[in-house]
């Protein structure tokens, strides 16, 4: 029996521009900028004020669809190693959740640890999350940065040199533009 919250029934969103959004995010913490730069973030500011609620909501899905399509990479190969993928990820960013008090207040590290569960077993993040009411604002920024910090926890598995995570994504998005 299918689930409602099955992934085929959930909208991608705009994957583009969440990983986009992550890739710099990301870049900027290899870069050691802890925080962006006024530059950088006034053109955040006038980018997040020029999208409407439908452009906000692709790119809410987007994100989730970024978390669900790491926490399925992170699935398989946890299972080539006869690990479980929950064990694997989600105690760790928890933990690195609750050392960033600042982004992760500790009333959203249920919800971005129920995401994470949610795509770790198959199940669409955004679909799984909207059983439970309308996103909140507050809930916003820990969404983000759930997303790096699974883009990071990648790259460090991968051993790469910063970009594995988001080739992962990219090379998904040239497959889908090919069919």
């Amino acid at each position: 029996m299918s689930s409602p919250c099955d992934p085929s029934y959930a909208p991608a969103g705009d994957v583009s521009t969440a990983v986009m959004v992550m890739d710099s995010r990301l870049k900027a913490i290899y870069d050691g900028k802890s925080r962006t730069d006024p530059e950088q973030r006034r053109m955040a500011d006038q980018f997040a004020a020029s999208m409407g609620r439908a452009e906000a909501d692709a790119l809410l899905d987007g994100v989730c669809t970024l978390i669900y399509m790491y926490m399925d990479w992170l699935r398989t190969v946890c299972e080539r190693h006869d690990k479980d993928v929950i064990d694997h990820v989600v105690p760790t960013l928890v933990t690195t959740m609750r050392m960033m008090p600042n982004t992760f207040r500790p009333e959203v590290i249920p919800t971005m640890a129920g995401l994470l569960i949610a795509a770790g077993t198959g199940l669409s993040p955004n679909l799984w999350r909207a059983q439970y009411g309308d996103w909140t604002r507050a809930e916003m920024n820990p969404l983000e940065a759930t997303s790096v910090l699974l883009a990071e926890h990648i790259n460090r598995m991968a051993g790469d040199d910063e970009e594995f995570a988001t080739r992962l994504i990219t090379d998904a998005l040239a497959l889908t533009d090919e069919d």
